[in-house]
């Protein structure tokens, strides 16, 4: 294991040539595209009046959720704000489920009640998509808590993005956690526009990965459009919080190729800036190219997109025909008796 970034790291861990096996290199590649082509459909959908209330897109920013996925043990949780159905998908739940709640139907991993931003999945060690902004860092420290007290090696991976980073909330957090030194490593998807507002605008520091700075809490900023860097980031953040050292931060400087949300025709940036950034950047390219140059034939890159559009459209199919939940469900799942 590397050792862990020290507080005044500001460098950026790139993408070095690594020795990747082909089936990690196509595994990765499988869950990105996933992520791609159900956001894309869910976008059509949102867009066909069948997805009600907001709808936030992942697309562009695969690689964060899959390569931080990839140094999770089995325990560990996750927890993020209302950009989340990437995260579920990579986390392991259902796409059938996830489509299903994003529709609002029975079928959903929240019966309905939770739509696009509020969905959780306690099996997958998913605990939700919060939609106010910045409070789910306040309940991922309060799972590293648990974690801590119970002394079984997991770690709370507590995302959210340039936009929270500036909520005072979110420094209080900081503060408890290194003060008990909690096994929660703080991923900030930096991805450069927050609501609409650049991040140079909105923030004295632009450096987001030492915010935990005058805590002790150490960071590091990464290349977050290469699922490989934040892997190996991923294993370092986590490895240092395991180990009982405490909290750890990880910028993820990544992009979204659409809107703050479906609502939101992002006029504030140019079509050229995010064309240069789709033809440079893109996660799955760049996966892409380097499965070409380990020889994979594009006959096997094809019949794994031909398989991840059939479970997008299984899951669109289970989504506009499951029902749509009774009434009663209002009064259930409420309250926990205790």
């Amino acid at each position: 294991m590397a050792r862990a970034a020290k507080a005044t790291d500001t460098g950026t861990t790139g993408s070095a040539k690594r020795n990747v096996s082909k089936d990690e290199l196509l595994k990765y590649y499988r869950e990105m595209v996933l992520i791609r082509r159900f956001e894309e459909r869910a976008g059509q959908l949102y867009g066909m009046g069948l997805i009600g209330g907001f709808c936030h897109l992942y697309i562009g920013q695969e690689a964060v959720a899959v390569g931080m996925e990839a140094a999770s043990i089995d325990g560990d949780q996750v927890i993020t704000g209302y950009r989340d159905h990437g995260h579920m998908l990579a986390a392991g739940m259902d796409p059938k489920a996830v489509m299903a709640e994003l529709t609002g139907r029975i079928g959903g991993s929240s019966k309905g009640k939770g739509g696009s931003m509020h969905m959780f999945d306690i099996e997958t060690g998913f605990f939700g998509g919060h939609g106010i902004v910045g409070a789910q860092v306040s309940l991922g420290t309060g799972l590293a808590f648990a974690d801590w007290y119970r002394n079984n090696g997991n770690v709370s991976f507590t995302y959210f993005g340039d936009g929270a980073a500036n909520q005072g909330q979110v420094y209080e957090s900081f503060n408890m956690a290194k003060l008990w030194n909690l096994p929660v490593v703080y991923v900030i998807e930096n991805n450069e526009y927050a609501m609409g507002t650049a991040l140079a605008r909105a923030s004295a520091t632009t450096n987001l990965s030492q915010r935990g700075a005058s805590f002790g809490i150490p960071g590091e900023t990464v290349d977050g459009m290469d699922v490989f860097a934040v892997k190996e980031a991923a294993e370092r953040a986590a490895e240092y919080a395991r180990s009982g050292k405490g909290p750890y931060i990880l910028e993820m400087k990544t992009y979204r190729y659409r809107g703050h949300s479906m609502s939101d025709p992002a006029k504030y940036r140019s079509k050229e800036e995010v064309d240069e950034v789709k033809t440079t950047r893109d996660p799955i390219d760049h996966i892409k190219t380097m499965l070409e140059q380990a020889g994979v034939e594009e006959a096997e890159i094809k019949a794994i997109d031909n398989e991840i559009k059939a479970i997008v459209m299984e899951a669109v199919e289970f989504a506009q025909t499951s029902p749509e939940p009774d009434p009663s469900e209002l009064y259930t799942d409420v309250y926990l008796e205790a």
